[in-house]
């Protein structure tokens, strides 16, 4: 019964889960505004530590930062329920997408409205108000001098012209090193190193392997249903190995399940409209794999299409959680050897210029219209979010209530 008395720090999760939209760079705003500001649960400079740590594993960062929350908290148990917490909603409403598509032949892809989608006309610039108004309030934690200036504008750059997932853990690393130059010294004696739990690790390669060798043989020899195993190490594979959030997935999952006519399980269209549908959704990203995994095995019928939504969903956040699992513990050691601490002040002023690239990178998607005319309501929209974040102690659940009702109403 331990978890009865985090009830309330579950709330406030599945309240961010149900308002967080704008992917990881609009959710590091929303936890800002929730979990460091309202319900003190960590200060901003742990937010920061925590994300600078997920951003170098594999998976999605903003469910693992969300996770290592809770992690400091109330431990591993408390994390898995506010990961399920976190996950369900998105994950949830993109399955049911994927009966819709299949089951009715409606969808973006055909023309037609799933959703009321002016409901969602402000919901973009919104998200940007939440990227910059995350940005700037680390920018004033962790920008001290010339030399953290300089690594976190020269993140900003090299994240604007560089088109890639991996400029993400190499600008960290980098980061890193340069900060080593600096005099810091720990400012606090040793905590007592955290015991590593090396069944984590076992765990994440034995399945791995397991499942590979599995989904090799349902194939080979023809298993009946043999695809749920196959689906299975598809999206196990894809959250072990993915850098970069949710939009890398989708080269990973058009070549899997579209351009390859020996597996082709989906259409390029279908694949889109999952897509286009996830960004209209608050939550992770991952969850269109969701849609992805009922769509694949849709033609087996309706208890297939719930399984495939279940298995897809739990084998991409499976790898991610378990080397979060055994990764924390060994870098809460590490980071008080004077290496590490002062690699994280370099890392820190990265994560914040990326956040700013983030915020430019998402203005930049919807600054024109159709006709290339410059769109000013939407930033109107940016700059009000962000004014509303900053100066006000209006909560952020109800500002985006409040654009989405606007959205409805004047579109």
């Amino acid at each position: 019964m331990a978890l009865l008395r985090h009830i309330p720090f579950l709330k406030a999760v599945l309240t961010y889960s149900l308002t967080a939209f704008g992917g990881p760079q609009g959710h590091m705003g929303m936890m800002v505004k929730t979990f460091v500001q309202k319900r003190k649960d960590l200060t901003e400079d742990e937010l920061l530590e925590y994300n600078a740590f997920c951003q170098m594993l594999p998976g999605p960062s903003s469910t693992q930062t969300v996770m290592l929350i809770a992690l400091k908290r109330g431990g591993i148990p408390l994390a898995i329920v506010t990961l399920l917490l976190w996950v369900f909603p998105a994950a949830f409403i993109m399955g049911l997408f994927s009966f819709l598509i299949y089951r009715f032949n409606v969808g973006v892809a055909h023309g037609n409205k799933m959703l009321p989608l002016n409901l969602f006309s402000y919901i973009q610039p919104m998200s940007v108000g939440f990227v910059f108004f995350a940005a700037s309030r680390m920018m004033q934690k962790s920008i001290k001098h010339t030399a953290t200036a300089s690594i976190m504008v020269g993140s900003l750059i090299a994240t604007l012209f560089i088109n890639s997932p991996w400029v993400f853990p190499a600008l960290l690393v980098a980061s890193g090193f340069i900060s080593n130059f600096s005099d810091n010294r720990i400012p606090t004696p040793l905590h007592k190193p955290k015991r590593i739990k090396w069944v984590h690790l076992w765990a994440f390669g034995a399945i791995f392997i397991i499942a590979g060798v599995v989904s090799e043989l349902a194939r080979t020899d023809n298993w009946h249903h043999g695809r749920i195993y196959n689906l299975f190490e598809n999206f196990y594979r894809f959250g072990a190995i993915v850098f970069g959030g949710g939009q890398a997935l989708l080269p990973m999952m058009y070549y899997q399940f579209v351009s390859r006519t020996s597996t082709q399980l989906l259409t390029s269209g279908q694949l889109l409209t999952g897509f286009g549908l996830v960004q209209a959704l608050p939550g992770p990203v991952f969850s269109i794999c969701s849609f992805v995994g009922g769509m694949a095995m849709s033609q087996y019928g309706g208890l297939w299409q719930i399984v495939g939504c279940l298995v897809a969903t739990f084998a991409v956040f499976l790898p991610s959680t378990l080397l979060l699992f055994f990764l924390f513990p060994i870098y809460e050691n590490l980071k008080h050897h004077v290496v590490i601490f002062r690699a994280l002040e370099g890392i820190n002023s990265a994560i914040v210029g990326i956040i700013w690239a983030s915020g430019i990178f998402l203005f930049r998607s919807i600054a024109f219209d159709q006709s290339l005319a410059f769109e000013w309501s939407n930033l109107v929209v940016v700059i009000i979010t962000f004014c509303l974040l900053n100066y006000t102690k209006v909560p952020a659940p109800l500002i985006v209530v409040g654009w989405l009702l606007l959205g409805w109403t004047v579109h």
